[in-house]
């Protein structure tokens, strides 16, 4: 009988139930004083008991090094391993980790994406500890290696990483929130965090056939393909029965995330074939952060021990629903309440509805801040299909919430039902709870009962990026409306101060906020009328960084210097064009390689039979003859569409940043589009002997 799962959640995590015991009580009391914001900050002879108790709890569980886990801007993760051994002068060997080597390190930082910030002769940089997300063990099979969550930043301070901006967010965001909980009488509250829960979409496929494929080992997703003759169009895999080997890999990646610590509450069939969806439990913004590229790692690592192939990418195939991260959050106070928790005591509604004003107050304004932060190269394929939200940032409240604000100029609003019962009609089956909105899939940002869901992340994203916009814009959001409830305080009490806010708040944000269909062409149009951003391709939307407003917002909240913002603008449009240029040059090789030969042999088996047929029948078979001069045709287009790609990246080579994105974008992607075109076109043609590539057919069932 296997072991449960709470006898071994968080063994590998250096959490506070084992500093607790592994820590003297003086230690622990000041480590956890200064991550809850005491005065003192950690020292180092805090951080050397630390780090002796740290190694002693790693290496008992089998840890031979230890690394500073970062994030630098690539949207994964990097580790430098350091072993424990070392030697004295004696040749004695020794086990050793000090306060100094836990609070930093220094890996290189010329050879990691920087917007132009360092150049290659300036390679000092340095990772510093975080100890507000607990160190943690990833065991090997021979060892183990204690990772220890790190900022990432340059010699002279500059961050080079998600965590740092994303850190500055939350603090603004917490403390701005803290100051309008006072404003309501919430004198008790000593704390309020961001909480967040994603929902990581992923394809699996077997992993024979990807090694096959080079579009899907060097880009991560399929670059030529013709589509099956079942796609999803019978609708007949979402929520389905897991197969067995899926739910064999799941069983396994459930075991050792929970060994991490990360509670996975929900798994299942997503939409597409081959597609599937984990959702861990809420947790604090950082750490849910952490958790997600611990989860992303995991879950590739163990594919491979079930010869699957884990798919990241958001588009991986052509024709069926892409893959996103469903970035959910909210905000919870030291009292154990969720600020977006409707409620039916008035104070508490009115406090409610003050945050949730706030959101759509900095959506409204800053829209575009949140369009770029999901910007990336494989979203751009995905967002505004299928199940994907649109280009255009948009807010769904529900009707509710919707009728609420119409209705705020009237006076306070009827109570806000958090929950109804809906009857069903059948004696035999209980009534069931009815939520006070329904859900808009086609919605980018939409209020889902007590949290918004960010749906627009892409599944490869790490979800830093997204979260720290998202939460600027609340904090100027909160900021905003504090300021405009407390200059109304003195001829109002906290009510009505707060209501009269709301009402301007609904004008100002009418512009954000809808409930119909976003992927119906009307919306579109109407968001025009409402002035609204709409940005369709990634450099469109990457340049919303540069938006002097956008800075503005960035810096005035101590997130990002101006010189930071535009660094980070370079870094994701370097990471776009690159991205796209490896694309071209996997197409152009497998075009060359596969695809050009395997059409002359399909045109030689069929020559070989019509002259055979011409031979023995007085006939003209003139549809034959006509299928065989396509192919002919075909293979000569694709010949010339290669040349003029060539020709293309050698042009692309030669301009300036901008002016490649720009190129890339719109004659780029048009003439891979070309290239496809007649490749799918030929594909559908050739027999299965001689393809060159594992088919769609074949890769979207597991075997």
């Amino acid at each position: 009988m296997l072991d449960r799962p709470t006898s071994y959640f968080g063994r590998y995590v250096f959490s506070e139930k084992v500093m607790r015991e592994r820590l003297p009580k003086n230690v622990f009391e000041q480590l956890t004083n200064a991550l809850n914001g005491g005065p003192q900050k950690l020292n180092i002879r805090i951080a050397d008991v630390v780090a002796a108790a740290m190694k002693e709890w790693a290496t008992s569980l089998g840890a031979t090094h230890y690394a500073h886990w970062f994030h630098p801007r690539t949207e994964l993760t990097a580790e430098k391993h350091m072993a424990f051994l070392s030697v004295d002068e004696k040749g004695t060997p020794l086990e050793t980790f000090t306060g100094s080597e836990l609070i930093q390190g220094e890996p290189d930082a010329s050879s990691l994406p920087s917007g132009g910030m360092r150049s290659t002769f300036e390679a000092r940089g340095y990772t510093a500890w975080d100890p507000t997300s607990p160190a943690f063990i990833i065991p090997t099979e021979k060892g183990g290696t204690l990772c220890i969550p790190s900022i990432f930043l340059s010699w002279d301070g500059t961050p080079l990483d998600m965590k740092m901006p994303l850190l500055k967010a939350i603090t603004a965001i917490e403390e701005r929130s803290l100051k309008l909980m006072r404003l309501f009488g919430n004198r008790g509250v000593r704390w309020v965090k961001v909480t967040v829960g994603a929902e990581q979409e992923f394809f699996l496929i077997d992993e024979t056939l990807a090694r096959r494929r080079p579009d899907i080992v060097l880009c991560g997703r399929t670059i030529l393909g013709c589509p099956p003759p079942k796609g999803q169009q019978l609708e007949d895999h979402y929520f389905g029965a897991i197969h067995p080997r899926v739910l064999a890999y799941m069983d396994d990646v459930e075991i050792e995330m929970h060994k991490l610590g990360i509670a996975v509450k929900t798994r299942h069939d997503e939409t597409a074939p081959c597609q599937f969806e984990f959702a861990p439990q809420f947790t604090e913004a950082n750490l849910a952060t952490d958790q997600n590229q611990i989860m992303m790692t995991l879950m590739k690592r163990i594919a491979r021990h079930h010869n699957l192939r884990l798919l990241l990418h958001e588009k991986p195939f052509a024709g069926i629903n892409g893959s996103g991260k469903h970035t959910n959050v909210s905000l919870l106070d030291s009292e154990g309440f969720n600020l977006l928790e409707p409620s039916n005591n008035q104070r508490r509604n009115v406090q409610f509805l003050a945050f949730l004003g706030a959101l759509i107050l900095g959506v409204s304004k800053y829209s575009s801040l949140l369009r770029a932060s999901v910007a990336s190269p494989g979203n751009m394929h995905r967002l505004g299909g299928f199940e994907a939200p649109p280009a255009i940032m948009s807010i769904y409240l529900g009707n509710t919430l919707t009728d609420v604000l119409d209705r705020l100029e009237e006076g306070f609003p009827e109570e806000i039902p958090t929950s109804g019962m809906m009857d069903l009609g059948l004696n035999k089956l209980p009534s069931i709870k009815k939520e006070n909105s329904d859900r808009n899939r086609t919605a980018p940002l939409a209020f889902t009962g007590n949290k918004f869901e960010f749906r627009a992340t892409g599944a490869s994203q790490s979800i830093a990026g997204p979260l720290t916009m998202l939460l600027a814009i609340w904090a100027w959001g909160i900021e905003e409306i504090t300021n405009r409830i407390e200059s109304r305080l003195g001829s109002s009490d906290i009510t009505d101060a707060t209501l009269d806010v709301l009402r301007g708040v609904a004008k100002e944000s009418a512009n954000v906020r809808f409930e119909g269909n976003c992927y119906d062409e009307s919306w579109h149009e109407e968001a025009v009328r409402r002035g609204l951003p709409i940005a369709n391709t990634t450099p469109e939307a990457l340049s919303y960084y540069l938006i002097p407003e956008n800075r503005e917002l960035l810096s005035n909240l101590g997130i990002m210097t101006d010189r930071e913002i535009t660094a980070y603008y370079e870094t994701r449009l370097e990471q776009y064009i690159k991205t796209v240029d490896v694309e071209m040059a996997v197409m152009e090789d497998m075009i060359r390689r596969g695809i050009l030969p395997s059409i002359s042999k399909q045109i030689t088996q069929e020559g070989n039979a019509f002259e055979r047929a011409i031979s023995l029948y007085d006939e003209d078979f003139e549809c034959w003859r006509g299928q065989i001069r396509s192919l002919c045709e075909t293979k000569e287009q694709l010949i010339k569409k290669l040349k003029e790609l060539g020709q293309f990246r050698k042009k692309i080579s030669e301009t300036n940043l901008d002016e490649s994105a720009s190129l890339m974008t719109h004659d780029g992607l048009k003439l891979m589009n070309e290239i496809r075109a007649l490749s799918d076109a030929a594909e559908a043609w050739i027999s299965d002997d001689i393809q060159p590539y594992p088919p769609y057919r074949d890769l979207l069932v597991i075997q």
